[in-house]
């Protein structure tokens, strides 16, 4: 789908279609563009697997556009001898050099019928000329879009879409804790999405997630946070210390402690429904529909003082005190006393 032209003062025109990776295809310069590689590199190779299965004769190139050297792209990008169509995959454009960002303006202005050129950009303001110029119309681009998943709820919407594409059904709760495991890292989650759709027989349940990651889920700041908003001192101390045992950072926890109790201070006393509140505080429903659940035995006062600690004890871990490991062990108790200690 097409994307309307921007109008804010200082934003170049958008002309081109921009997809989202998930919808990657050839043309005769794609553009492939954001900071999660993992879902770029996904694109790349469909690309390539839709150009080779329309012509097993395809001729694959890589370059690198900050060790580039003047002509690489236009020897490449030559017609060859037998007529085989041809695909350049061009690196680093965020980082090119003079010359790349020469040539490559000067090839967009008259592409080759027979040859796609990918351009991976990660980011940034360097060769920007190039991208207005895409993104303006020259060359026939399309550009495909890899933003970066940041939030829970952006990760979930990413793994039901891979279960979805393989035609495999995962219950609510398994995909929140699927996500909940590999948090952290989307090309994490990508993985273990594909080991379940490869290796697991039958719809993905609670027990099936349970059975490959539960080590690992059992051990995350996911399921320390569960047990201590919900008063559940013991659960929650010894999962704590399973995971920094594990090499957990307290840094991470601490922030995941702030997100949740964050969230549930947003909704506290709000009568509106989940969707309503969803838009308002930037989070998902489901996600809001669980922060409700975790209200049930706090005050607001309790609230208040979690946040509080929760605080200092952020302070703690990133070195204003002596001994993060009971700085955390001590915001724990406070949050599984409701606030009270």
């Amino acid at each position: 789908m097409a994307t309307a032209p921007a109008t804010r003062a200082g934003k170049a025109k958008i002309a081109i279609p921009q997809l989202p990776w998930s919808a990657a295809k050839p043309a005769a310069i794609v553009l492939v563009s954001g900071a999660e590689s993992f879902l770029a590199d996904r694109a790349i190779h469909a690309i390539r697997e839709q150009l080779r299965a329309n012509d097993p004769s395809l001729e694959v190139s890589d370059l690198d556009a900050s060790a580039y050297s003047p002509g690489q792209l236009l020897t490449l990008a030559s017609p060859s001898l037998f007529g085989e169509p041809r695909l350049i995959r061009v690196s680093d454009v965020e980082k090119c050099n003079d010359d790349f960002l020469t040539e490559a303006l000067e090839y967009a202005a008259s592409p080759d019928t027979d040859t796609t050129v990918v351009l991976r950009h990660g980011g940034g303001v360097r060769g920007k000329k190039l991208l207005d110029a895409l993104r303006g119309g020259t060359g026939g681009a399309i550009e495909i879009v890899c933003t970066e998943l940041k939030s829970d709820g952006d990760k979930a919407d990413f793994a039901a879409q891979e279960f979805r594409i393989a035609q495999r059904k995962i219950s609510p709760s398994a995909l929140r804790a699927l996500v909940s495991a590999f948090s952290g890292s989307g090309a994490e989650l990508a993985s273990a999405c594909q080991q379940l759709i490869s290796d697991a027989v039958g719809d993905i349940t609670d027990r099936t997630v349970d059975d490959y990651y539960g080590g690992r889920i059992e051990a995350t700041a996911f399921k320390v946070v569960d047990s201590a908003v919900a008063g559940r001192l013991g659960d929650a101390l010894l999962t704590l210390r399973h995971a920094l045992s594990s090499g957990a950072d307290p840094v991470p926890i601490v922030a995941v402690f702030a997100a949740k109790l964050r969230l549930m201070a947003k909704i506290s006393g709000d009568r509106r429904s989940s969707g309503e509140l969803a838009g308002a505080v930037g989070a998902a429903p489901w996600q809001i529909d669980r922060a409700k659940r975790d209200l049930q035995g706090w005050s607001e006062p309790g609230l208040a003082r979690s946040i509080e600690v929760i605080a200092e004890t952020d302070a703690n871990v990133k070195g204003g005190g002596k001994d993060p490991v009971y700085a955390v062990e001590r915001m724990v108790m406070v949050v599984s006393s409701f606030g009270r200690e």
